[in-house]
């Protein structure tokens, strides 16, 4: 048994090596579960056995994976609970490696008579494999984070460390050309959610090196979503049952399923019965990084893959499957949940970054961010520029202001040595900016130690890092952080997810354009196109509107944020900014509760927040509200009509284990006042019987429709807004 030292206060947890024979015995209910979307399930995440031993379960209530344990290791069993669905339809292994150029198998079992189903009976007939990696043993730990995560606002998103069970399946290799090799499988079920996040462990204990030249985490065969006599794999649909994420995604697309790189459907040549002619359905999940990792194992060293995330879902509906997604970005990325109130500041000297914190202060704001453009370079690590920028950090320190910059590290040339060399020629370029540097490169490993030096000298609190690595390959041999083409990926990857973990755990918060959620990062932008702010601001108005629906679908509230040009940003005229602010308080305040009023932090750039006394209240006030609806606003949204200037558009908040349950924001694109019913869906605020809508100081009374709906009579001014909340 091995004590585990706990990370920022969560329980400590004790490793349980596995005695089937003391697990409780798991029972099947047909119990009806309350939706874990609206009210919490309380019934923990825990190991179990089957009745006749033979099969070790993983349940929370929600989801279930059951494994058959002899001859070896198989999953045999992976079941929505919530609407009964079966995903499985063939046992296959539990992993897959490719080492020295040769496939292993990790577990899986062989025999089974037909690929399109599972027969509990067929499991007791099948077979395993002399030559595949075998099960050994299994230990169980609660659930460890991967780092340690020191929050920047301790009482705003208090870590109180995710519920649920870590079962570690450990197995040896067949082969003794393996020798030595253990692979430890990694399943880790939370409590309250239908998720299970899966990853592998590689030890070498032996005394040669091991190429690894590719390790597949998880393999699947699923039921297949639909069934096509002729269509390719890239015509038919893949299994919705299930929503796939892993901790391995680039191109600053500001969405993940655009930004993976390891989800693989392919086609199963052993289901021999499905409908497509061609043996096409995709129906069998793979998930790997297609080009890595391409390293040497050497003895002693140790190895750990990408960490799938499992979601199950029960749904084809947007709206549920976005909440669902976002629902597990607050479960295992609590960091995402911090929001500071932050200016963007377009600085020429110290004097313009004093009076910006004094007017955070003012304001309401809690942070400053020194904006590209300004004055401050963190790469610079020169006692004079330390001890200037720790003498204004230390400044903001003292009215209470978080500080920090801007850095860019990818799309821009650093020097021949030192830039991603592209395979196909052999010289600098190709890369998805054209010239970047390499992370591997000597300029890209003292770039990653500046950064922490600059942060760690100065007592910066906040990072914004554009540019991140965007999975640039590099085939380049005299870089001292990788070897060549085939591990520059992964190397690279590690290099930028290592300089994140730190920022984590030395609380520094992360803006970063690309998909580190996961690792560490605390904020994307929401997607937007830059030069659509040198437009005129009633147009921006309803851009912006659009980008935060867009943008909020998978992402809650407070991972996304948007802009605001206060003076000129990529060109436009008077027509596209707000300064002199003064002079445009309506369009600054409507921008202002546009984002406020999405939970949504924007990059007010500019070189100050407000000009005259009478902006400054305005500013002020519009924070003051977003702070007390702070819990609200940064609940999930409802979508219930995207903006299109020709009629009312809007969202809605829902907070069901709140004392507000909902929050309502609509828009006016129109120069004329409009009075309409808008139907507000009520169903995820956890209110059944009655809503009450309170604006202005005035109440209303509705009883719910049996769609857990009402309808709500609104009128909403010229060219403007309204807001309600709703208990």
């Amino acid at each position: 048994m091995r004590r585990w030292i706990a990370p920022f206060g969560i329980a400590l947890s004790l490793t349980v090596t596995g005695q089937v024979e003391k697990l409780p015995v798991y029972h099947t209910t047909n119990k009806p579960l309350a939706d874990w979307l609206v009210h919490p399930v309380t019934q923990e995440a825990a190991v179990y056995r089957s009745a006749d031993g033979k099969d070790i379960v993983l349940c929370n209530g929600l989801l279930k994976r059951a494994f058959r344990m002899a001859p070896n290791l198989a999953c045999t069993d992976f079941s929505n609970m919530s609407n009964g669905q079966q995903l499985l339809r063939s046992v296959k292994p539990e992993a897959r490696l490719v080492i020295d150029g040769t496939n292993y198998n990790v577990g899986g079992l062989y025999g089974q008579k037909e690929h399109g189903y599972l027969l509990p009976a067929w499991v007791d007939e099948m077979k395993d494999s002399s030559r595949d990696f075998h099960f050994e043993k299994w230990y169980t730990t609660g659930i460890i984070p991967r780092f340690h995560w020191q929050p920047v606002f301790k009482d705003r998103a208090a870590p109180k460390g995710a519920e649920g069970v870590d079962l570690a399946m450990v197995f040896r290799a067949g082969d003794q050309r393996l020798k030595g090799l253990e692979v430890i499988v990694h399943y880790e079920l939370y409590k309250g959610i239908p998720l299970l996040v899966k990853w592998l462990e590689l030890k070498n204990n032996g005394q040669r090196s091991f190429h690894l030249n590719r390790v597949v985490n998880e393999v699947l065969a699923f039921t297949e979503e639909e069934s096509a006599v002729v269509g390719t794999p890239e015509q038919m649909k893949k299994q919705h049952g299930i929503y796939v994420e892993t901790n391995y995604a680039f191109n600053n697309a500001m969405r993940y399923d655009i930004s993976d790189q390891t989800t693989h459907w392919k086609t199963d040549s052993a289901y021999t019965s499905q409908v497509n002619y061609n043996y096409e359905t995709p129906c069998l999940l793979e998930v790997y990084p297609e080009k890595a990792p391409g390293i040497d194992l050497n003895p002693g060293e140790q190895f750990v893959s990408v960490r799938t995330h499992e979601l199950l879902m029960d749904s084809y509906d947007r709206e549920r499957r976005g909440l669902a997604i976002r629902r597990m970005y607050r479960a295992v990325a609590p960091w995402t949940l911090e929001n500071p109130i932050f200016m963007h500041l377009v600085s020429r000297n110290d004097e313009e970054v004093r009076n910006a914190v004094d007017q955070c202060k003012a304001a309401g704001y809690e942070a400053l961010i020194l904006s590209f453009g300004s004055h401050c370079n963190m790469e610079d690590t020169s006692a004079a520029n330390v001890r200037q920028w720790k003498a204004l950090a230390d400044y903001a320190h003292s009215r209470n202001i978080l500080i920090g910059s801007y850095s860019l590290f990818s799309s821009r040339r650093i020097s021949d040595e030192d830039d991603v060399i592209d395979p196909k020629t052999g010289r600098p370029g190709g890369a998805f900016f054209g010239n970047a540097p390499c992370y591997g490169s000597r300029w890209g490993l003292a770039y990653v130690e500046k950064i922490k030096y600059f942060i760690s000298h100065t007592g910066f609190n906040l990072f914004e890092n554009d540019g991140p690595y965007p999975g640039d390959v590099c085939a380049s041999t005299t870089h001292p952080g990788h070897k060549g083409l085939e591990d520059s990926q992964w190397r690279q990857m590690e290099l930028q997810k290592s300089l994140y973990h730190w920022c984590s755990e030395h609380g520094v918060y992360v803006n970063a354009p690309d998909w580190y959620f996961m690792d560490g990062t605390n904020k994307i932008a929401l997607g937007y196109r830059e030069v659509n702010f040198s437009l005129p601001r009633e147009q921006q108005k309803i851009l912006n509107r659009q980008n935060i629906f867009d943008g909020t679908w998978e992402k809650t509230p407070s991972m996304g944020w948007g802009f605001v040009p206060l003076t000129r940003y990529q060109g436009g005229g008077e027509e596209a900014v707000l300064e002199p602010l003064a002079q445009h308080l309506s369009d600054y305040r409507q921008l202002m509760m546009q984002y406020y009023g999405a939970g949504v932090q924007a990059c007010y750039r500019g070189p100050r927040l407000y000009d005259t006394d009478s902006t400054r209240k305005m500013v002020s006030g519009v924070v003051d509200w977003y702070k007390t609806n702070f819990e609200v606003l940064n609940a999930d949204i409802i979508h219930l009509r995207r903006a299109d200037g020709r009629d009312w558009d809007g969202w809605m908040h829902v907070n069901p284990n709140g004392k507000t349950k909902a929050l309502l924001m609509l828009f006016n694109p129109l120069s004329e006042p409009i009075k309409r019913s808008v139907k507000l869906p009520l169903y995820y605020t956890g209110l059944d019987k009655t809503a009450i809508v309170r604006q202005a100081g005035q109440q209303r009374v509705f009883a719910l429709n049996r769609d857990y709906s009402i309808e709500l009579p609104v009128t909403i001014p010229a060219g403007s807004f309204v807001w309600m909340t709703i208990q």
